[in-house]
């Protein structure tokens, strides 16, 4: 796990993940991947802690193949959150990122995902800190004006 020392509140914790999008199979429009942790119970983004000394986009990519299966491009990074965790200041970069290849299968971290259009997805997200990186998504997915 990696972690940062700040001034005011000891160690952050470090994570990373991906707001993971792609067009649907079936209508083409926009689906974003929500999972499910049953350990917590909740729908988020594909995240987790940085290992010692990793890039936080290549964590975040290893988060998304590890709770997904699916491998992604990234692209723009979005804003971070910042929370407690467990009582410790904890970090989450986030990168706008298309999935392009994998199948997903249950594991010990995620026993379900959805892929839903961005309002619904929006509206499925336990925490409402994680509704506001939908929108900073829909914001780089927009062509240029």
């Amino acid at each position: 796990m990696r972690t940062t020392r700040t001034a005011r509140s000891g160690l952050t914790v470090e994570a990373a993940g991906c707001v993971l999008w792609r067009r649907s199979p079936v209508t083409a429009e926009l689906e974003l991947c929500l999972v499910h942790r049953p350990k917590y119970d909740d729908w988020s983004w594909p995240k987790g802690k940085l290992k010692r000394g990793e890039d936080a986009l290549a964590g975040a990519l290893r988060e998304v193949a590890e709770e997904t299966g699916y491998t992604a491009v990234p692209a723009a990074e979005l804003p971070s959150t910042r929370y407690l965790a467990n009582g410790r200041p904890k970090r989450v970069r986030y990168w706008a990122a298309e999935a392009v290849s994998g199948t997903f299968a249950p594991n010990d971290e995620v026993d379900r995902v959805l892929w839903l259009p961005p309002d619904a997805a929006r509206r499925h997200l336990t925490s409402p800190m994680d509704a506001g990186l939908v929108d900073a998504l829909l914001d780089t997915l927009r062509p240029a004006r």
